[in-house]
């Protein structure tokens, strides 16, 4: 599998939902640790930190939303990926904005969540590129997975500084939103792009947060985005 040593973390309330879950990706080579509530999920990462996540938003003791921020703080580079129902999609955004990296909403086939997770896992064993952009201010150390503008560090989330090195790197070109989610998600992606979305968001803003104009980031209508090379 490739993935043998991979350890995830399943927060699901339902013991029935998370049984089977928890078997299925067990038999898929993962290791599998198996929280009911908020608090036994806390406790679980700070006692093995996972490289994965896997969450549902409605448990019974804390709101998923603040989980996955706790989480989030807690676990800076361990990718976390929510559940939410199709009638609470809304919470999806949110979840984003509050540290999630993806989501997939119920019911979803396991093929689907297996090749999600794999990709994450390719995507964070990957070893970046042992070199550096420049564009304006804003320089690039994509071996270490930095971003500094006038020298200052942006306090970027893995997905974050992946999808801001999508765009430097052709800097003053178009790069659509498939092209996005392929290259940083690593996925084949169908329906909704609000994962993207909410990263370019929390990219502008963190931008303007050091002075730069947020809309460096150029939306092409329908298309991509653009980050450009004057402004």
């Amino acid at each position: 599998m490739g993935i043998v040593a991979a350890q995830l973390l399943v927060v699901e309330d339902d013991p029935a939902i998370g049984s089977e879950l928890a078997e299925a990706l067990t038999g898929h080579g993962f290791g599998v640790v198996l929280a009911e509530t908020g608090q036994r999920a806390l406790a679980a990462a700070r006692e093995r930190p996972p490289d994965l996540i896997l969450l549902d938003l409605g448990l019974p003791d804390i709101d998923g939303v603040t989980l996955c921020r706790r989480l989030r703080t807690a676990l800076p580079l361990t990718v976390i990926v929510v559940l939410t129902a199709r009638t609470r999609e809304f919470e999806v955004v949110v979840a984003l904005d509050a540290g999630a990296d993806d989501y997939l909403t119920k019911p979803f086939r396991l093929t689907e969540l297996l090749a999600r997770l794999r990709a994450h896992l390719r995507r964070r064993q990957a070893v970046p590129q042992e070199r550096a952009v420049e564009v304006g201010r804003l320089r690039l150390d994509l071996a270490a997975q930095r971003a500094l503008l006038d020298g200052v560090e942006l306090e970027l989330r893995p997905k974050e500084f992946d999808l801001l090195a999508a765009l430097v790197t052709r800097a003053g070109q178009m790069v659509t939103r498939e092209q996005l989610m392929e290259e940083v998600w690593d996925a084949n992606w169908f329906g909704s792009t609000k994962t993207l979305d909410v990263h370019v968001s929390a990219l502008r803003r963190k931008l303007a947060m050091l002075g730069e104009d947020p809309e460096r980031i150029t939306t092409i209508r329908g298309r991509g985005y653009r980050y450009e090379t004057t402004g």
